[in-house]
């Protein structure tokens, strides 16, 4: 194979494809290095197909750490389960990809996107899904692509194609968007609050670059290409068509029509039941053809109820339970359904119902990452459950699978466009979605809980946040576009539109689509009907609960915070954390969290417990300053001076002759060990040391001169001094500084 390599300017990067020296033996491979970053993208398919009724496509994302020069984190310091970050990926690679494959294609394919260079303003994720597209088209598997995916920002009112960290950060608009030359077949966003002409532009700009990348491709596609694999596509047989059209197809679309959910599906699934009775009683030439042609009943038996589905809505405009297109099913909201949970709500919206639960804690709490991202922890957090109890099944339940990531994040990424910042409201925040009820739009009822669910918990969001999912059936040139579509319409449905905002603009969006494309003027279409129902949703939601609780609950950790000098935060966490400890133990078991730039956030759910706490840390970073007036304790006595203790840590010299306007023969008769006494701070020099008056907090005797001063080498006559008065100030010199250090150190 002879190798191929070649480079493209792409929005001021640089694009280079290698292909036919690594990875040989995968059915395609292609490197693709996007400036500095590096990603393998492979896809294999098995020779045989599978015996399956649906389509075995596997898309991987691999995050080595070594590529953002990372160790990964554990103790076993490998990659381990993917990240969270990687599962999202791997769906975003997925979504486009899928519609582009034959229907009846049963091939088990494979694709792999190995990172092994991450350039953090190159995303390796769009990197991926250029790399996925060109290894399926430049290989044996058959594949309608090539498709491409970009980042869209908007910053500072400017478009911009695949942002940097730093563009991204500043920018009010995120947008990722797939699809082909023809068409967008895949979006997920995040705004704050924008409007739909502006979602509109910045998909109209992405389609634009996604060409670009699809024109770079197909010059790769025509050096490099494998011709194609023959395959047979995958039919039901005439013979059990035939029976079920004869004997159960026509009770299938009159079931279709009946409107609870449940007494549907048992109707539909009892009539199929008969229909793959009737077929296995037929004359097959073994058990294996017998087996396979009772499975192709029940599919066949699905397909018929499909196609009935998008006759009715298609053709009489009737959906399933009877609503117009552009209605939504009844909605219910309500809140303070759990007592000790610090916030929480409930949305129903017909058959789907959803809890939402929001707890609060420390900044502490927030979530550590540890992926190729540049993002090291998350404050916020949106987690969804969808139990099978919610669908009336019995089902594995554990840890959250890729389905329950991917809508988690989508919800995340709506409510958090109108959370306060953290300098406004020091928490992490956990929101949890449980799915006690589904019918369809579950993802966008979480999104209507959850806000609810802040809002009880004394979250101050800047606006409450609605979700409704919309749907498309196409039937050649015509199109029918559906409101607050229910399960039956998003299984058969060619569209799974979700969009979520407020009343001032959209906060997130997601679609995913089964047919190659869409076009335009159905984006728009689908973006106006969706408003619409959003204000409908709100306003319902606005019944229950309509601003913030002005006060967090009171099982909730109350908080408060400070900021310390960034030299003194050594002092207050003490050698070996020993002095925070001490705080912590002293105070109730209080939370303190001491950010690198000196801001303290203390937390309790009693608020005297955050008073004592913040007063001895406030006590530990004073500093005297000259005039500061102080009742003091003294600490210890000597024969001309005393020490005095200002505050904690803080000790201050009061020499005999400040004590009192009138001479002091005998110290020890007029302070003791213990003793308060009101001190002023008249001296602090170079090295620290406080010194202190008493005497200038007491009024002055009417009358009062200073005494003449001494000269340095006598007494006041001018004779000398005996050398037990310079012992005495060399002695007391001498304690002063000792003391000083002792107690720096019990400080440090």
């Amino acid at each position: 194979m002879e190798k191929f390599k070649k480079s493209w300017d792409f929005h001021g990067r640089t694009i280079t494809v290698e292909n036919g020296e690594i990875a040989k033996q995968a059915g395609g491979s292609v490197m693709v290095r996007y400036n500095d970053t590096v990603v393998l993208s492979t896809a294999t398919a098995s020779n045989q197909a599978k015996d399956t009724d649906f389509f075995p496509l596997t898309v991987l994302y691999q995050e080595k750490m070594y590529a953002a020069g990372k160790i990964p984190g554990g103790f076993l310091r490998r990659e381990g389960r993917p990240s969270e970050h990687a599962t999202l990926t791997a769906r975003l690679i997925d979504r486009p990809i899928r519609p582009l494959f034959a229907e009846g294609f049963r091939n088990e394919v494979q694709v792999v996107n190995t990172v092994f260079s991450c350039d953090p303003d190159c995303s390796s994720e769009m990197t991926s899904i250029f790399g996925s597209s060109l290894a399926l088209c430049v290989s044996d598997i058959p594949f309608n692509g090539p498709v491409a995916g970009v980042q869209v920002a908007r910053v500072d009112g400017e478009y911009v194609i695949n942002p940097s960290v730093e563009e991204s950060e500043r920018a009010d608009l995120h947008l990722t968007v797939a699809g082909t030359k023809a068409a967008i077949n895949m979006v997920e966003a995040g705004a704050k609050e924008v409007s739909e002409e502006d979602m509109l532009t910045a998909l109209q700009i992405g389609h634009d670059a996604i060409k670009e990348l699809c024109a770079i491709e197909e010059e790769v596609i025509a050096a490099c290409a494998k011709e194609k694999m023959e395959v047979v596509l995958y039919e039901i047989d005439p013979t059990v068509k035939a029976y079920v059209d004869e004997h159960g197809a026509d009770r299938i679309r009159e079931a279709v029509s009946i409107k609870g959910k449940l007494e549907r599906y048992g109707k539909i699934d009892e009539i199929i039941a008969e229909m793959e009775e009737g077929v296995g009683a037929l004359e097959w030439a073994d058990d294996a053809a017998r087996t396979k042609a009772v499975k192709q009943a029940h599919e066949y038996g699905v397909e018929v109820e499909a196609g009935e589905v998008r006759r009715l809505i298609s053709e009489e405009k009737i959906r399933p339970d009877g609503r117009a297109l552009d209605e939504l099913r009844p909605l219910d909201s309500q809140v303070d359904l759990l007592p000790r949970a610090h916030g929480s709500a409930m949305f129903t919206r017909g058959e789907t119902q959803v809890m939402s639960i929001t707890t609060l804690g420390p900044l502490s709490d927030a979530q550590i990452i540890d992926d190729l991202t540049t993002e090291t922890e998350k404050r916020f957090m949106h987690q969804y459950n969808f139990p099978p109890f919610s669908v009336g099944e019995v089902g594995r339940m554990g840890s959250p699978g890729r389905r329950e990531i991917g809508h988690g994040a989508l919800g995340e990424r709506a409510l958090a466009q109108v959370l306060p910042d953290e300098d406004e409201f020091p928490y992490a925040i956990r929101t949890c979605a449980e799915v006690l009820e589904s019918n369809g739009s579950s993802s966008q009822a979480s999104i209507c809980a959850g806000t609810m669910s802040l809002m009880a918990a004394g979250v101050p969001i800047k606006a409450m946040v609605a979700g409704v999912a919309m749907g498309l059936i196409t039937v050649g040139d015509t199109y029918s576009i559906l409101t607050d579509i229910q399960g039956m319409e998003d299984h058969y449905g060619d569209m799974d539109f979700k969009v979520a905002g407020t009343r001032n603009g959209i906060t997130a969006l997601q679609m995913d689509i089964k047919v190659t494309g869409i076009s335009q003027e159905i984006m728009r279409e689908a973006l106006a009907q969706a408003h619409k129902g959003r204000m409908e949703i709100l306003d319902n939601m606005e019944t229950a609960i309509s601003e913030p609780r002005p006060e967090v609950s009171k099982y909730a950790p109350k908080m408060d915070m400070m900021m310390i000098p960034v030299d003194k935060i050594r002092v207050v966490i003490g050698k070996g954390g020993e002095q925070i400890d001490k705080i912590i133990e002293e105070c109730n078991d209080v939370k303190i969290d001491i950010e690198d730039d000196g801001r303290c956030i203390i937390y309790h759910t009693d608020r005297e417990s955050i008073n004592k706490a913040k007063q001895i840390i406030e006590d530990l970073i004073r500093e005297a300053k000259v005039g500061d007036v102080y009742d003091a304790t003294v600490s210890e006595v000597r024969d001309s001076f005393a020490f005095v203790t200002l505050f904690a840590g803080t000790d201050a010299l009061l020499h005999v002759s400040e004590i009192a306007w009138e001479r002091v023969e005998n110290i020890r008769d007029v302070l003791h060990v213990g003793d308060t006494v009101k001190v002023k701070v008249i001296n602090i020099d170079d090295a620290g040391k406080v010194k202190v008056s008493a005497r200038e907090c007491i009024e002055k005797p009417e009358g009062w001169q200073e005494p003449k001063k001494q000269n340095r080498s006598g007494n006041r006559n001018g004779a000398p001094r005996r050398n037990s008065s310079f012992r005495d100030k060399e002695q007391a010199d001498s304690g002063n500084v000792e003391r000083r250090v002792f107690r720096k150190k019990e400080s440090e």
